[in-house]
C-alpha cells in the first residue's frame, strides 16, 4: 500500500495512485480522486491541472536537483565530475520512504502509452536542460551533450534498478555502482 502523506497535495497523490492501481488510470476520474481524498474537485485543480500531473508534478524540482549542483560546482570542475555531482544530488530525491510510491507510479506509467510518452518527454527535457547548463559552464560540444546524455542514462538505469521488486539498496549506492560501471567501460582497469 502507498504511504499517505499529511498535506492535501500529497494526500491527493496517494489517493490517485491507489485508485489508478485498483481501477485503472483511464477509468479513474478527478471527481473520484477528490471524493476519496475528502476534498472538492476545485481543491484538486488548485493542486494539479489534470489527473496525469499527479504522476508528474515537481518537474522544476526534478530538474533543479540535477542542475543546481552543476551550477554551484567550482570553476574548472571536469565534465564527468559534474555528472557525478548531479547524480549524487539526485539520491536525495529518492529516499527509502519514496520507493513504494515510485514503484506503483512506474507500474501505472508502464501500463499507459500516453503516460509512457510523457515520462520519456520528462527525461528528454532533463537531457536538454543539463546540456544547456553544461554549455553555460563553457563545456564544449560534443562533450556537453554527451555528458548530459550520460547523466540521464545513468540516472534512468539507476532508477529502474531502485524500483525493481527485488531491490532494497539505497538509490545512491545503485547510482554509484552504475557510474563505476561506466567508468570501467570507458577506462578499464589495466
Amino acid at each position: 500500500m502507498v504511504r499517505w502523506q499529511p498535506g492535501t497535495r500529497e494526500r491527493l497523490q496517494a489517493v490517485a495512485l491507489q485508485r489508478f492501481a485498483s481501477h485503472g488510470y483511464d477509468q479513474t476520474t478527478v471527481a473520484e480522486i477528490a471524493a476519496a481524498a475528502e476534498v472538492t474537485e476545485r481543491t484538486f485543480f488548485r493542486h494539479f491541472p489534470d489527473k496525469a500531473e499527479v504522476l508528474f508534478a515537481g518537474q522544476d524540482g526534478f530538474l533543479a536537483m540535477f542542475t543546481d549542483p552543476i551550477v554551484a560546482a567550482p570553476e574548472g570542475t571536469p565534465p564527468f565530475d559534474l555528472v557525478r555531482l548531479a547524480l549524487d544530488a539526485s539520491a536525495a530525491f529518492f529516499p527509502e520512504e519514496r520507493r513504494a510510491w515510485s514503484r506503483a507510479r512506474q507500474e501505472i506509467i508502464d501500463g499507459n502509452a500516453a503516460l509512457g510518452e510523457r515520462e520519456l518527454g520528462k527525461l528528454a527535457t532533463l537531457k536538454a536542460r543539463l546540456g544547456e547548463v553544461l554549455r553555460g559552464r563553457a563545456v564544449p560540444e560534443p562533450v556537453a551533450t554527451m555528458a548530459a546524455e550520460t547523466a540521464v542514462t545513468v540516472f534512468h538505469l539507476s532508477f529502474a534498478r531502485w524500483i525493481a521488486a527485488d531491490e532494497d539498496r539505497p538509490f545512491a549506492e545503485i547510482a554509484h555502482e552504475r557510474v563505476d560501471a561506466l567508468t570501467n567501460l570507458v577506462h578499464p582497469a589495466r
